[in-house]
């Protein structure tokens, strides 16, 4: 080695070695804000499966049916407020700050204006009662309107906040449930009453978005963020729409093979399908907060991430397919009971299509946070698929709706890895 060649290493190891510092605590950073979101989710999580393990001891057999399903459908009505999230978070990312009030109030009162028009016709052939049906309307304003600072901070990717935010919302929506049921006030009550929390959290979730402080790490470079027109600045209603049909399709799909199930199959099939259900919703569910991290970097066409999130994703899939290969006696047990140890067996493939679904959502959301013209159009494909399948093909069992969903599954992941990895043009 010559004189002149370590002062050449050093020149060029010194730099990483100053970096490395700096790539350690982003990474901490990440992790505790990773560890956070989870932590958010497992409340929010929580406290929804508390409403109707309460309602359960406090409420007769109807009103507790009554309450489960107003329940169901505010989900169902929420949809668009997860579509403004996504929209506001990857538009965000993109194009820096843009004035998100007057969409987020319009998707918001459109939706609660869908919400009033359907309550009639949802209080007849649900037979509900009227003041349950009416209280949709301002509790779906409120969940959906949440969605615009949600999205702000996702965006941002102020994580910590984030997941403050989630905490709060989920204390707002369910938390006057919860109190309202332990207090013994029905179904009406309760829900009127988490309403009105449902309205006081989101004075907070507006001053944690509004709030600034230092740029976390690993926020967008300068050199990310292209110079905006007007038009790209401001945040369009087609993209908010956009984001709210992929939602929407996520969900359908990943509900589809369990409404099969129950329309195909005679009542001890349906019962044990909804067992096992259980576990390709963990399975699909457990690796999301990877997709709700990544998503501000998928809006910059970041590949790295792509492929570190999409790496995660499936690792986790094969722990929680393993897991259900050498524990799924044990998972039937603790979630159905002995009465449906029968379908252990099973247990490694409801696990292996919630994991295909797992990787198959943030595919979807990666086409969002790009503006891919119609992201979702694939599971729109794939769900009339699988009803076609079930419905003509499938045996009328459990294992006969269940391969229809694993195939569909792996279809669907195939295909959305081919659209997202397919090598463009110029």
């Amino acid at each position: 080695m010559t004189t002149e060649e370590p002062r050449l290493v050093a020149k060029v190891t010194q730099p990483d070695a100053a970096k490395r510092p700096a790539r350690d605590t982003g990474a901490v950073r990440l992790g505790v804000a990773g560890a956070a979101v989870t932590a958010a989710t497992m409340l929010t999580n929580g406290l929804a499966y508390l409403v109707p393990m309460l309602g359960a001891r406090q409420l007769t057999a109807a009103d507790l049916g009554a309450l489960a399903t107003v329940l169901a459908l505010g989900a169902i009505a929420a949809v668009p407020g997860f579509g403004l999230q996504i929209a506001v978070a990857a538009h965000r990312a993109r194009s820096g700050p843009s004035g998100t009030t007057r969409l987020a109030l319009r998707t918001a009162t459109f939706t609660a204006g869908v919400t009033l028009a359907a309550a009639p016709v949802l209080t007849i052939a649900l037979r509900l009662p009227v003041a349950l049906t009416l209280l949709l309307v301002p509790t779906t304003f409120a969940i959906v309107l949440a969605g615009r600072w949600l999205g702000e901070l996702q965006g941002d990717q102020r994580f910590l906040r984030l997941s403050g935010a989630m905490t709060g919302l989920a204390a707002g929506r369910y938390g006057g449930l919860v109190v309202g049921l332990a207090l013994g006030w029905g179904p009406v009550g309760s829900l009127l009453l988490g309403t009105l929390t449902g309205f006081l959290v989101l004075p907070l979730l507006a001053r944690l978005a509004a709030a600034t402080g230092p740029a976390p790490s690993g926020s967008v470079p300068k050199q990310r963020v292209a110079p905006a027109t007007e038009t790209d600045r401001a945040l369009s209603g087609r993209q908010v729409l956009t984001a709210c049909g992929a939602t929407l399709a996520m969900l359908v799909i990943s509900y589809a093979d369990l409404i099969l199930a129950r329309q195909l199959l005679p009542a001890s099939g349906s019962g044990g399908y909804a067992v096992g259900a259980v576990l390709t919703k963990g399975a699909l569910w457990a690796p999301q907060v990877v997709t709700l991290l990544v998503l501000p970097r998928l809006a910059w066409g970041d590949r790295r991430a792509r492929a570190l999130a999409l790496a995660l994703i499936v690792a986790c899939g094969a722990v929680l397919v393993a897991a259900a290969t050498v524990a799924g006696e044990l998972a039937f047990r603790l979630v159905g009971g002995t009465d449906y140890l029968h379908l252990a067996g099973s247990a490694p493939l409801f696990a292996a299509t919630g994991a295909l679904y797992a990787v198959v959502f943030m595919l979807v959301n990666d086409r969002v946070a790009i503006g891919a013209r119609w992201p979702a159009a694939p599971l729109w494909v794939a769900t009339a698929g699988l009803a076609g399948a079930a419905l003509l093909v499938a045996p009328r069992t459990v294992e006969g709706v269940l391969s229809c969903a694993l195939v569909t599954a792996a279809l669907t992941a195939a295909v959305m890895a081919w659209l997202t990895l397919r090598p463009t043009r110029g």
